[in-house]
């Protein structure tokens, strides 16, 4: 499924389901054990740890690979221009001469910059909406949820390709986008999750003692909601990096002297005919590995805060 099509969003719902009905099922434990058992799970999961570890390599590979391996990416040098790999260009250079190597750390930069802050923009806004409906309840949780079923219809892909060709797009302007067009789901899972804790007696007791709605959402529901939401930001990390991929792919991406790893895929494929390989394979590579490895950290992470996976 596309990233950001309606029929994707609600996968992710059922996905995620699990974290709820753990909750529902009224299974309380201690906070410091719980946190003991969910990392003693996740670490248990050897997928996660594949998963972290990928994505630690390639944070080190696009922000610090550029301090030890010195290229050029910003003066075009046809000259030198589709060498395949070799001394001095271990994975060849491109039809303008850039390195490819140095050019896929470049890529990287962008694709992790524009993931991360992505999924922290979606995470916020969906999580203070969600609360906020969930706590209020009546017309005004009707009301907004509404607003995120009509989000939740549009698919973000057209959306991002109508501003990216309409604006020019920049790592910041691509960030503000996908993470504004993104935020629906955790919306819809914080705000389940909510419409549980509100009737906790933690919760009853705070509203007896006089604390405010503000207090109510930042002091006791977003924390007690934060499995769902750590989760969630994991997928919406690995969807953001793909949207980077297909609007680059699409050549309505990063101008240069930026650069993304679907600019490079979609250079690599009208290359690969004259048997270009290195300019399609590895950075083809790279985003499936980080991809891949956000989802498995993801994974990993739903079945360790979810009580009944724990016990199987």
């Amino acid at each position: 499924m596309i990233p950001g099509t309606p029929s994707h969003d609600r996968g992710r719902l059922d996905k995620l389901e699990p974290l709820l009905a753990s909750h529902d099922a009224g299974e309380v434990y201690e906070q410091g054990s719980g946190l003991r058992l969910t990392l003693s799970a996740f670490a248990e999961n050897r997928l996660a740890l594949v998963g972290i570890a990928v994505v630690v390599f390639f944070l080190l590979f696009s922000f610090i690979g550029p301090h030890l391996y010195h290229s050029n990416q910003v003066s075009v040098d046809l000259f030198h221009n589709d060498l395949h790999p070799g001394k001095g260009h271990p994975l060849g250079t491109d039809d303008n001469g850039f390195d490819e190597l140095g050019r896929m750390m470049k890529g990287g930069q962008s694709a992790l910059e524009i993931g991360l802050a992505a999924a922290l923009i979606a995470t916020v806004i969906g999580t203070l909406w969600g609360a906020i409906a969930g706590l209020v309840g009546g017309f005004v949780d009707g009301f907004m949820m509404r607003i995120v079923d009509i989000g939740l219809s549009i698919p973000t892909l057209f959306v991002i390709l109508i501003l990216s060709a309409r604006y020019s797009a920049t790592v910041l302007s691509l960030s503000i986008v996908i993470g504004v067009n993104a935020w629906f789901v955790p919306a819809r899972l914080v705000r389940g999750e909510v419409l549980t804790l509100r009737e906790r007696d933690f919760v009853a007791a705070s509203v007896a003692m006089g604390a405010s709605r503000t207090r109510l959402v930042l002091r006791h529901l977003i924390p007690n909601a934060l499995s769902v939401v750590i989760v969630n930001t994991t997928f919406q990390v690995a969807d953001a990096i793909l949207f980077v991929a297909i609007v680059g792919y699409l050549n309505f991406g990063l101008h240069f002297p930026q650069v993304s790893w679907g600019d490079q895929l979609s250079a690599g494929t009208a290359a690969i005919g004259n048997h270009y390989w290195w300019l399609l394979y590895p950075v083809g590579g790279c985003l499936i590995l980080t991809v891949l490895a956000f989802n498995l950290m993801g994974d990993a992470l739903r079945d360790a805060v979810d009580v009944r996976m724990r016990r199987r």
